[in-house]
């Protein structure tokens, strides 16, 4: 699995981490003083990339958690079915079917840029 450990203190916004062992994107991150016994705790908010769905996250500063290496790509649409795209890689010329977002409309021959993380692909422009 293409994933990286870091310290919750290392995350930032717009950047990706592990929740519920979904790919997620930051969208709050916040920190709450040491206690007189613990030490600081951050609060991570996010949305799930490939669902959507929102999680959160509440772990000491120096915890380790799980980033994702989500790669970003190009692809060429070969042809568009419904709400269905063949799309072509444009690096290893692979070809495979994804999901078009409900309010993008893409064409034969468009250039467009997903996302990719293990089996799961997202158009992203």
């Amino acid at each position: 699995m293409p994933k990286e450990q870091k310290q919750v203190r290392d995350l930032q916004e717009g950047s990706y981490v592990m929740m519920d062992d979904t790919p997620c994107k930051i969208n709050a991150y916040s920190t709450a003083k040491p206690g007189k016994h613990g030490s600081a705790k951050a609060r991570v908010e996010g949305r799930g990339v490939f669902d959507g769905k929102k999680r959160s996250l509440s772990q000491p500063v120096d915890a380790k958690v799980w980033v994702p290496i989500i790669e970003r790509k190009q692809g060429q649409v070969v042809s568009v079915s419904g709400n269905d795209a063949q799309v072509m890689d444009l690096d290893t010329y692979e070809t495979f079917t994804m999901r078009v977002p409900e309010d993008e409309s893409f064409s034969s021959d468009d250039t467009i840029e997903y996302l990719e993380y293990e089996d799961q692909r997202k158009i992203v422009g």
